[in-house]
């Protein structure tokens, strides 16, 4: 792991008063810049209105034609846990306002790429949808909406991608990131799109006679919550004040017992309990085994977990996607040590590590390929696409980056400046997936390459790690660590508290040559606090009766129904 700058955050000078937060927490929030009670609700009501999306009318009015001529619906989803969660929510809450034909497809990754291509629209063909509702996906897909047209069908789009330079003629866009759209926030995922707009469904039907007339008792599309938690955690978007309210109330949810068989079955199996789940949880726990269907094979897998009324059914679809993850596990371990053993031809010096890494391997997994783009973009602070063979004789990419570069607008430079180099591509400013022909690998990494480096410039390479600097004596506790995990929701754009000190390791025990098991003793703490350090190299760390700079996390350790308090340690600082 590269060497990093080390940034305690900035505390006000006043903090606010805050209800129901130690000083330590309000402490933690006020350097996020929270400054009141109202800015860290979480209740329904403070959502953001809902008639402030683009596009939402237009296609409320054509699920309201689709209603009352019961069309035929078919949603195409989207193979991660985003697209899972926007699915299995959409298709609940159409069949719960009364449609009754209503299917999905999710297109398979490895056959047909991203989005509502032609070639979907004929997978979809078979079906006979008068009416295709995209989730997910879309925003990008002008010649699958055309041909779709073509064939008599109409298209609606749910996404949160940002737009191309053509919109897709579709029916209704639903996008907060689409041109002209002024809703106030552009971090929804998109179950949290969805959710926005069966809400809205719902405002307009109850307008009107529809439910006493036809004997259908109005859905309660709060009780989705739990999916719209899990999307929005797993996708990874910016946890702003409204995505903080989506998440917590769906958490609250989950605590209570009430939400899907799927989501509890899911954790239940990551052996997490779901009184006490944290959004952390969602996202190390659910998402990955969520996301395992749709790496490895099918995300119909995933979907029908969520769809499942039966408990029975439930654990043993999430069984099924337990194993999924396990062999995700080693494909990655496997493709992670191919990537890193390319990488040992770079001087691996800060100064010599090229502005952004590309690296392919002919027997690499394209399901993987993404998780394999975080590491090394992790371990050496640099954007990365990871690139293997596609099903058709192409290749295909899936980048991330770091604070500073727009992945998609370098993808995007690239395919301006050299054109036909780039086939297919679409994303956001962290990650983007792309395609490329068989041979033109080379000529691709030269050309982004030069593009981000004329772009961007030397101080976004110098990673900073943000510290909420140093804990007293009396943090050092179980409670503290509850608190931390549960009384707010973290995640991208209001990441969880980390602190930095000075320990002493009194013991160190290695586990599956990767992991380190330590006994730490704080400067003015006689107690010895329990650490664990995943996925680095032992040798490089330091020995017993040592002093190490830490970045760490307080941590809850549930073992045999025991809860204990554990530090989870990020690196090592100097």
């Amino acid at each position: 792991m590269t060497k990093a700058t080390l940034i305690r955050r900035t505390i006000p000078t006043d903090l606010p008063e805050l209800s129901n937060c130690s000083a330590l927490l309000q402490r933690i929030v006020a350097s996020r810049g929270v400054v009141d009670d109202e800015a860290l609700s979480t209740e329904l009501k403070q959502l953001h209105p809902i008639g402030s999306l683009l596009g939402i009318t237009d296609a409320t009015d054509r699920l309201s034609e689709a209603l009352k001529q019961q069309e035929r619906i078919l949603i195409v989803g989207d193979f991660d846990a985003d697209g899972a969660t926007a699915t299995s929510l959409i298709v609940r809450a159409l069949r719960g306002f009364g449609f009754q034909h209503v299917e999905y497809i999710v297109p398979n990754r490895f056959e047909y790429g991203y989005g509502l291509t032609p070639e979907i629209i004929d997978v979809a063909s078979p079906h006979n949808p008068q009416l295709i509702i995209t989730v997910d996906n879309g925003i990008s897909s002008v010649e699958g909406v055309d041909y779709a047209a073509s064939l008599g069908i109409d298209v609606i789009i749910t996404d949160h991608h940002l737009p191309g330079r053509t919109a897709p003629a579709a029916v209704a866009i639903v996008n907060p990131n689409q041109h002209g759209d002024d809703f106030a926030s552009k971090n929804l995922a998109g179950v949290g799109v969805v959710f926005y707009l069966m809400l809205a469904f719902k405002q307009v039907l109850s307008k009107t006679s529809y439910f006493a007339d036809s004997g259908v008792t109005p859905p309660n599309i709060v009780q989705w919550l739990d999916l719209v938690a899990l999307g929005t955690v797993a996708d990874v978007v910016p946890l702003d004040t409204n995505n903080r309210i989506l998440v917590e109330q769906g958490l609250r949810r989950i605590r209570s017992g009430h939400c899907s068989q799927g989501v509890l079955a899911l954790l239940r199996i990551g052996k997490k309990n779901p009184q006490q789940v944290t959004s952390q949880d969602l996202g190390f726990v659910c998402g990955p085994r969520l996301n395992a269907a749709g790496r490895l094979d099918d995300m119909s897998l995933g979907i029908e977990c969520l769809l499942t009324e039966s408990a029975d059914t439930a654990m043993d679809l999430a069984a099924e996607l337990d194993e999924m993850n396990r062999t995700r596990r080693e494909l990655e371990s496997g493709m992670k040590e191919d990537a890193l053993k390319q990488l040992d031809t770079i001087d691996l010096d800060r100064d010599q590590l090229p502005p952004i890494i590309c690296l392919f391997h002919e027997e690499w997994h394209q399901g993987v390929v993404g998780i394999i783009a975080a590491r090394i973009r992790e371990r050496y602070f640099r954007p990365c696409i990871i690139f293997a063979p596609g099903t058709t004789g192409e290749i295909k990419g899936s980048g991330r980056s770091i604070p500073g570069i727009h992945m998609r607008d370098v993808i995007d430079r690239v395919a301006t400046k050299h054109t036909g180099l780039v086939e297919k591509f679409g994303g956001h400013a962290m990650a983007a997936g792309l395609s490329l022909k068989n041979n033109d690998f080379a000529e691709f990494k030269d050309a982004v390459e030069a593009i981000v480096t004329e772009h961007t410039e030397p101080e976004v390479f110098q990673e900073e790690v943000l510290s909420d600097g140093s804990l007293e004596t009396e943090n050092y506790s179980l409670s503290t660590a509850e608190e931390l995990a549960q009384r707010i929701p973290w995640g991208q754009g209001f990441p969880a508290p980390v602190f930095d000190d000075v320990f002493e390791i009194v013991e160190r025990r290695v586990l599956k040559m990767v992991h380190l098991k330590l006994m730490l003793r704080a400067k003015g703490h006689s107690a010895l606090l329990p650490a664990i350090v995943f996925n680095v190299d032992p040798e490089a760390w330091p020995q017993v009766g040592d002093k190490a700079h830490l970045l760490y996390q307080l941590a809850v350790n549930e073992y045999n129904g025991q809860r204990s308090l554990q530090l989870m340690v990020q690196r090592l600082l100097d």
